[in-house]
């Protein structure tokens, strides 16, 4: 067995029995993994895809085959108006909610020099206004208690060139979450960002060339490309007890990439 493969086990005491999850863009990448893992956990997962119905479906099959609960939705983040139906929906379908992931999320690198303003709606649409949107619709349904936990990268601490309107949308995700667990303090709600380094996702492979790829498992300490699961065992801590007393943080799951 080698080091990629050995993964630790997942805690069999199911920390997130009985609670409720929706995870935006669990249809594929690091929102699959995280659904995966909560409903290992014990939590019902809701899923939301945006176009692709048949992998979203794929996520709550294979939740399913594990004896786990699972649902997906459709949902364009990016729209204020899909943000409330889908709380309408799932209130309906399940009554409540007690963890929330912002993982939906795009990417498009360029120069400055070729960016155009479009390109910084079409990013800003997604990773800022859909997870802005769907927080203000979830909190509707959001327990006291309840956790928050947003998606980040870790470009969005570090200089790439060609990353700064995603590199941006990603702090800006940062400074919300450290000023709504503030907000929210009152109500017992923790709210954390997750920023992964590079992870074998589809947009790890549309962003990067193979001479990248390879520079960055060179840059890494653990020395590989980290995986979805990689994230999603960071996310469960958070989502459960465990994790009652960390909020308004931004916690790196990257590898040692940018140390």
């Amino acid at each position: 067995m080698t080091l990629v493969e050995a993964k630790p086990a997942v805690d069999s005491s199911k920390r997130l029995a009985g609670k409720i999850a929706l995870v935006t863009g669990g249809s594929r990448g690091i929102g699959a993994g995280i659904a995966q893992r909560l409903a290992q956990e014990g939590a019902t997962v809701a899923v939301t895809y945006n176009k692709n119905g048949d992998a979203a479906n794929q996520v709550v099959k294979d939740i399913e085959k594990a004896g786990g609960k699972a649902l997906a939705i459709k949902a364009d983040v990016a729209l204020s108006g899909d943000a409330d139906k889908l709380i309408a929906e799932l209130k309906n379908a399940v009554g409540k909610i007690d963890i929330l992931i912002n993982n939906a999320g795009v990417f498009e690198g360029g120069s400055v020099e070729d960016i155009e303003i479009d390109q910084y709606q079409r990013i800003f649409d997604v990773n800022v206004k859909g997870v802005i949107a769907t927080t203000i619709a979830a909190l509707k349904i959001l327990s006291n208690g309840g956790r928050i936990i947003n998606i980040s990268s870790g470009a969005a601490k570090v200089t790439m060139p060609g990353f700064s309107v995603y590199s941006a949308s990603k702090a800006a995700l940062d400074t919300l979450t450290r000023i709504w667990a503030q907000d929210l303090g009152s109500r017992k709600i923790t709210v954390n960002s997750v920023a992964p380094g590079t992870t074998a996702t589809d947009m790890y492979n549309q962003a990067l060339n193979d001479e990248q790829k390879a520079a960055m498992i060179a840059k890494t300490a653990l020395g590989r490309v980290g995986e979805p699961d990689d994230i999603a065992a960071v996310v469960a801590f958070l989502a459960s007890d465990d994790g009652r007393w960390v909020t308004g943080a931004v916690i790196s799951a990257d590898g040692g990439i940018n140390i």
